[in-house]
């Protein structure tokens, strides 16, 4: 005795596709800036205005972009005092100061660490820039220096280690993100001859 099949059903129907909702487009004024990651604040370019900010030293004294008003300046980010890559570039810039200081540039370093883990950094490896605490990271995500970041394989976020050659008039003349660490400073020292 032969077994009944079941009956085929009828192929489904698809919907209507939806249509996507258009994109507003807004003009604004300035360079455009790279797309950020989300949650990130975006990357700065060449001809933005650099954020200001006011933080502590490592000797707990107050130190504001306004300082070098009309001087050029690099601040540069990094992750930790007294590890390998930030310990090699430290010491690059720090290697450099005199340097710097006949093209009439400034350094500042920033990282979250605390007053007293940037003076025994300092004090270890005889740095003589001033290394400043950005422990909420308020400052670096306004420059751009904190969010995702792939380290090891794995997707963490952080500091991404960047750097900021500003202008006497407070613009940034040059942005680097995710440098590795040796030979940063003599790279940045090279830009310093076309900045006022």
């Amino acid at each position: 005795m032969a077994q009944a099949r079941p009956a085929k059903k009828p192929p489904a129907k698809k919907a209507p596709a939806k249509k996507a909702p258009a994109k507003s487009v807004t003009a604004r004024s300035g360079p455009a800036k790279k797309t950020a990651k989300k949650g990130a604040a975006a990357r700065l370019e060449p001809g933005d205005r650099a954020p200001a900010f006011s933080l502590p030293d490592q000797d707990g004294h107050n130190v504001s972009l306004e300082d070098f008003a009309g001087s050029p300046v690099v601040v540069y980010f990094y992750p930790a005092d007294d590890t390998p890559g930030c310990t090699k570039e430290a010491c690059q810039f720090n290697d450099n100061l005199r340097a710097f200081g006949r093209a009439g540039v400034a350094v500042v370093g920033i990282s979250p660490d605390d007053a007293a883990s940037h003076r025994a950094f300092r004090v270890k490896y005889r740095l003589r820039l001033p290394l400043l605490s950005d422990p909420d990271h308020d400052v670096m995500q306004r420059y751009g220096a904190w969010g995702e970041k792939t380290l090891y394989g794995r997707k963490t976020t952080g500091v991404i280690r960047s750097t900021f050659l500003l202008g006497g008039d407070g613009k940034v003349r040059q942005a680097w993100y995710g440098v590795r660490a040796d030979g940063h400073a003599a790279k940045v020292l090279e830009e310093t001859a076309a900045v006022d």
